[in-house]
């Protein structure tokens, strides 16, 4: 193992980029519409370093859970912005929609706020309707029409449901053409950090050589989630079960109750997990590194660029990793110079070539048209030529 696991280094797929966190700063690297990497600092302090009883363990992982989806998504909604959504707004070949315009008079610059506030809303009620209410609800009709015979397994019902739910919300995701660009950042996030925890240089070659499934991926915590919160709930139906008779009883108590119990238990796993290689590590995070099959795709060389200069920015700073891409970028532009300048005395070359050989195929014809007079002509004329044009029939 490097001594570079020592160093907790970590990111997030963004649209058209990475965020990476390390111990220099979060650093946001993107691939600009005009091919160029764009990298800046993220400024933030986790929430869990401003209260210390929020870094405390198993309250951390979800104080740090939360911080991190919020942070998360606001960095998404930027990289979507500065990456496509001013080609979107500049776009004025088509006619903006009723709803559109409505969005617009009403909100103007403001309106990505208002989308990202609408789309907050709506993902949490999803998720809670997907994975919270409805296994719930599922289980209580089977359960009813079973006569309460099946009220001791509610938990690993609900546990492998929730999952299954997941894993085809997530296969469904993946067959969009869009998402999977951003599996392949996810992919070159990985690879680029296991490059880091090996020992090796961070170039292209040695990151593409990588793995792209990660112990410590988000995917996997997911899944450990659902595996502790099976257990969890497994136990509170059997030992309290009159919570469970309401749905929503119930519901609330996942959501409150069971989740934050969840979320604490699986961030300390993959804490734990980053820093050992045992039995007990490898088994239960081994369904999490299957689902990465999913969540993750090989990256081309282009977005490995991407993950390089995220995850420099991160170990390194912002403004080391600004010098290198404007000391690459002015040796690719010397080069591309003396490539056109080799073409244009390449060009010029033939040209004074095709210039001789003409003026040579000139010279040549002039000479065959004067050989041509000579012979034509006779001793006299030629004389009689030669005399006119002298001054000496003057003189005499």
């Amino acid at each position: 193992m490097s001594d570079n696991r020592k160093v907790s280094v970590g990111g997030q797929a963004l649209i058209e980029g990475i965020l990476m966190k390390g111990p220099k700063c979060s650093a946001m690297a993107l691939r600009m519409p005009d091919n160029t990497i764009s990298v800046e600092e993220k400024n933030r302090t986790p929430i869990y370093k401003k209260y210390k009883i929020l870094g405390l363990p198993v309250i951390r992982g979800v104080a740090n859970f939360i911080d991190s989806m919020v942070f998360g998504y606001k960095c998404t909604m930027e990289s979507a912005e500065k990456t496509s959504f001013e080609d979107l707004k500049s776009d004025n070949g088509e006619e903006m929609s009723k709803v559109d315009r409505w969005i617009t008079d009403h909100f103007g610059e403001k309106m990505m706020t208002a989308i990202t506030i609408i789309a907050s809303v709506l993902g949490v009620a999803l998720s809670l309707f997907l994975f919270m209410w409805l296994p719930a609800q599922i289980f209580t009709w089977i359960n009813q029409a079973a006569n309460e015979s099946i009220s001791n397994f509610r938990g690993l019902f609900e546990g492998v449901m929730r999952l299954a739910i997941f894993v085809g919300y997530m296969f469904a995701v993946s067959r969009m053409k869009e998402i999977k660009r951003v599996f392949m950042y996810h992919g070159a996030e990985h690879k680029s950090i296991f490059c880091y925890e090996n020992g090796l240089e961070l170039t292209v070659e040695n990151v593409r050589e990588q793995s792209r499934f990660h112990p410590r991926c988000g995917t996997s915590f997911m899944i450990v989630m659902i595996i502790i919160s099976v257990v969890f709930s497994s136990l509170i139906s059997i030992l309290i079960p009159a919570v469970t008779k309401y749905t929503i009883v119930w519901v609330l108590v996942k959501t409150f109750i069971i989740l934050p119990i969840v979320m604490g238990l699986g961030y300390e796993f993959i804490k734990y997990a980053g820093c050992h290689d045992n039995k007990l590590v490898k088994i239960l995070s081994t369904p999490g590194l299957w689902m990465q099959r999913l969540t993750t795709v090989e990256p081309t060389d282009d977005i490995i660029e991407v993950g390089i200069v995220s995850l420099k920015a991160a170990l390194y700073g912002v403004d080391k990793v600004q010098d290198e891409i404007i000391d690459e970028t002015e040796e690719t532009d010397y080069e591309a110079q003396e490539e056109i300048y080799s073409e244009d005395e390449a060009q010029e070359s033939e040209t004074e070539e095709t210039d001789e050989e003409e003026i040579i195929v000139i010279s040549a014809e002039n000479e065959e048209e004067v050989s041509d007079d000579i012979i034509n002509k006779s001793v006299d004329e030629m004389m009689e030529e030669l005399f006119k044009e002298t001054s000496f029939k003057e003189e005499i």
